[in-house]
């Protein structure tokens, strides 16, 4: 039984053929079945193959190629099909053995030549994929950006919504309709390019400005993890309750937590560890429990201030509060009550398999009655004595003025417990 004919994948841009290399023409002339968008195939002049138009899906042509092993075909593709084309779609479902890829020039590339500027080591995505709000702290630190924009997310609403978060470092570019002959390079400020519109072709890149920080002025000196507590609102009389910022530190260090994470802060008081925690498990999402209305609020207006978007305020006594909550990766329960070790053990047990949790006290007792808890459910307790003295200038003198002691324990979940 005679092999199954290679597909091949062949890039093309606005030129048509007269772009692509003699084996890409070479190839199209001879197909039997020509697979792309309407546009794309309006490129090629008419010739003996069949043409199979695609709409938004692949789902149909697919059948269709799979039906015909035998046939010459060429799935026609917009630039470097590999390039967010459609070439890993296609290798997925058929299995890679099946083709061969003929890149283009992807427009990502000739918008970098365009501006010249080299892309190697430049944040590169598709909006059309992805919203802005995900892409934000990639965009924060990187030197270069390459954005596919889209719609949905065209080059006006992504410069706005950098703006908005005091992402004004950069200069823009709007590459429109590269290749054709109505191509057109605009340049500019973010706030004049918020203000313009463009053709739906179009390429952004964003270029960092010489000698800026890597954030805005208002945030230098603020962290990850571990900020100044006067960094963060609190209530009066509770003034100086939230988790010091020392700490916090160690705290968020034991919690071990991923760029997916979901985190819970029970206790969460002002929200100092929660917001932190969301700030680390970007990715993922952070739920505050507290059940002080007026904590709630605090937690939101510290969230806010913070530019942090994936945290949840949960109102609600534990653990009533967390019944409907997600399963989570890492916990983080701070209290002083009769109950800390009652509710320390109750999270215990939602925790997933390979979770962790770190509990904050502040006396002996608890302390005692905690770790007796942890050990009857956790083959390895970590408990610390945390003893912290900050320095202050008096006299001209450096003297030293102690917090009160406070004791930290963690725990994995490495089994189920029995």
């Amino acid at each position: 039984m005679p092999s199954s004919e290679k597909i091949h994948i062949i890039g093309i841009g606005d030129d048509g053929l007269t772009g692509v290399t003699d084996a890409a023409r070479q190839l199209i002339a001879n197909a039997d079945l020509l697979v792309g968008s309407a546009d794309t195939l309006a490129l090629v002049p008419k010739n003996r193959a069949e043409r199979l138009p695609v709409e938004d899906s692949f789902d149909g042509a697919l059948q269709r190629i799979g039906k015909s092993p035998h046939q010459k075909t060429v799935v026609l593709a917009s630039g470097d099909p590999l390039f967010y084309g459609v070439a890993r779609y296609l290798c997925a479902k058929l299995g890679k053995e099946r083709f061969e890829v003929l890149p283009h020039v992807s427009s990502m590339q000739l918008a970098f030549a365009r501006v010249k500027e080299s892309w190697e080591e430049a944040y590169l995505t598709d909006l059309a994929t992805r919203p802005i709000s995900n892409i934000l702290d990639k965009v924060r630190i990187a030197e270069k950006v390459g954005l596919f924009t889209s719609e949905t997310s065209p080059p006006a609403a992504v410069a706005q919504a950098l703006l908005d978060q005091r992402i004004d470092y950069f200069y823009g570019y709007v590459c429109e309709n590269l290749g054709s002959p109505d191509e057109r390079v605009t340049q500019g400020e973010l706030s004049e390019l918020a203000q313009l519109e463009f053709a739906p072709l179009n390429v952004m890149i964003l270029v960092r400005k010489p000698n800026v920080p890597d954030r805005p002025a208002e945030a230098i000196g603020r962290r990850l993890f571990g900020n100044p507590d006067q960094a963060f609102l609190q209530s009066r009389p509770k003034q100086g309750l939230l988790t010091p910022s020392e700490v916090r530190a160690i705290a968020l260090a034991e919690l071990d937590l991923g760029p997916r994470s979901i985190v819970w802060d029970v206790g969460a008081g002002s929200g100092s560890v929660a917001i932190e925690a969301a700030q680390v498990a970007s990715g993922g999402t952070t739920y505050a429990v507290e059940m002080d209305p007026e904590d709630i609020g605090l937690i939101q207006a510290n969230a806010e201030k913070f530019g942090v978007r994936n945290l949840v305020p949960v109102l609600g006594r534990a653990p009533d509060a967390w019944e409907k909550l997600p399963d989570p990766d890492a916990i983080f329960v701070g209290g002083s009550g009769r109950e800390i070790s009652r509710l320390v053990e109750l999270a215990f047990e939602r925790l997933r398999v390979g979770g962790r949790l770190v509990a904050n006290v502040g006396s002996i007792e608890n302390l005692s009655e905690v770790h007796a808890m942890l050990r009857r459910h956790a083959r390895d307790v970590q408990v610390w004595m945390v003893n912290v003295a900050r320095g202050i200038e008096q006299l001209e003198r450096v003297r030293f003025e102690a917090l009160n002691p406070t004791f930290l324990l963690a725990a994995v979940k490495v089994e189920k417990a029995q």
